[in-house]
């Protein structure tokens, strides 16, 4: 909103320091300040309104250390999150910009979900908290809109060199001249083009791109037209597993809200390079137009997370709940699928899927132990896997700093994988 006031003012009056709004990186860092101290100056008085209304973390006795210490521990916290994050955005970002629609939807929608879940165990003391299939029919939904809006909408294209564009069918959307510098500084003319296309970045390949319609060739030249049988399921299923994934990480404090910002970092760079048409051409990435005001997004979540490490870190004053966990997924995911990185979420979110793959492993060797043998067997002490360290004794706090180490690391290979190829 703020970004239209001054937008209006320096046309209108001239006024002097408003064209700083312009600037992404300006509204960007206001964005991440805002979003910490909107965390940090109401987080004490929301974290005393959850313990008034006795909304406190019920916990099962799994044997761990410091586990029945957390009984009563104020949840929901993520709406401490979501709140420090929609504010700033919806102060500096440009709130007609499909990609930070998306978002907001995004958030929205799945807040909506987990604080539903939430509400259920708490208030009416059900453990099981929102069905599952509710959940993913809501996930789905998410899903679905976030493929439909990627396929139809007008503004959500790529650029390509126009003769490529031409030789492989794609629609084009509008067609123009780029202009290159030369080694004598002489102008070097491109025509190049928007096209509604299903590419994709994907890492360590020459070329750095790929199309998900290729995958139906056998379709022959209606494989554009039937893109969608391909596309959608694939949507639907990164933002379903990453918000689930995120979940399950969201079992000791701060590891979830750390992780996610560290996700959040990297992917905002991903999209400050994806929208600047210099950095994209130089390191042989898709231009997607328009993607750079995802950045101002990023930030913001990415202060929003760490202004809850203030309250969460151990011993955690508060928890984000499902309302927290699914939500940060959810965006995660259709941030991913937004800049067209979703290929890279293995190694970007790589502890999200350890811990996933942990409980999935657990489950099924357990299974088919006892089915081959009559007494099933564990892989892990007990999954997810940060619970299999804290049963081999190692206290939460060092197995959380050390995740998030393995975070970082695996953060700076996704951006390395830009130019590595």
């Amino acid at each position: 909103m703020l970004y239209y006031l001054f937008e209006f003012l320096e046309k209108k009056y001239e006024l002097g320091g408003a064209g700083l709004f312009q600037y992404i990186s300006f509204r960007s860092a206001l964005a991440m300040v805002l979003s910490m101290l909107v965390t940090l100056i109401f987080g004490k008085r929301i974290i005393s309104s959850l313990r008034n209304l006795q909304v406190g973390e019920s916990v099962r006795d799994l044997g761990l250390d410091g586990q029945k210490q957390k009984e009563g521990t104020p949840t929901m916290g993520g709406l401490l999150i979501i709140v420090s994050l929609l504010i700033p955005v919806l102060l500096f970002t440009k709130l007609h910009n499909i990609y930070i629609q998306l978002l907001v939807l995004s958030t929205v929608w799945m807040a909506s979900i987990g604080f539903l879940d939430d509400y259920i165990k708490v208030f009416k003391k059900n453990k099981k908290g929102l069905a599952g299939k509710f959940k993913v029919v809501g996930q789905v939904g998410l899903g679905l809109i976030v493929a439909l809006t990627m396929l139809l909408h007008e503004d959500i294209v790529v650029r390509v060199p126009h003769a490529e564009a031409v030789a492989k069918g794609y629609e084009i959307v509008k067609t123009f001249d780029v202009e290159y510098p030369t080694v004598n500084a002489e102008k070097r003319l491109e025509k190049m083009s928007y096209v509604k296309s299903s590419l994709t970045n994907v890492p360590f390949v020459k070329g750095n791109v790929f199309a998900y319609s290729s995958l139906l060739g056998f379709l022959g030249d209606n494989k554009e037209a039937f893109l969608w049988m391909l596309f959608i399921p694939l949507v639907i299923f990164i933002v379903t597993a990453v918000s689930n994934a995120a979940n399950l990480t969201d079992g000791i404090d701060g590891l979830a809200t750390g992780i996610s910002a560290i996700v959040v970092a990297a992917l905002g760079l991903m999209a400050y390079v994806s929208g600047n048409t210099v950095i994209s051409d130089y390191l042989n990435v898709l231009y997607i137009p328009y993607t750079g005001e995802m950045v101002v997004f990023a930030a913001a979540f990415l202060g929003a997370c760490i202004g809850f490490l203030w309250f969460n870190t151990f011993p955690a004053k508060v928890f984000m709940g499902d309302t927290g966990s699914l939500t940060i997924g959810g965006i995660i995911g259709a941030f991913a699928i937004l800049i067209r990185k979703e290929l890279l979420i293995p190694i970007l979110c790589g502890i999200f899927f350890i811990e996933t793959l942990s409980v999935i492993l657990q489950v099924s060797y357990f299974k088919y132990t006892k089915r081959k043998s009559g007494e099933g067997k564990r892989i892990f002490l007990m999954s997810p896997l940060h619970h299999h360290y804290q049963k081999q004794g190692i206290h939460e706090a060092q197995i959380v700093v050390r995740f998030w180490i393995v975070g970082i690391l695996l953060a700076v290979l996704a951006i390395i994988t830009l130019k590595l190829r």
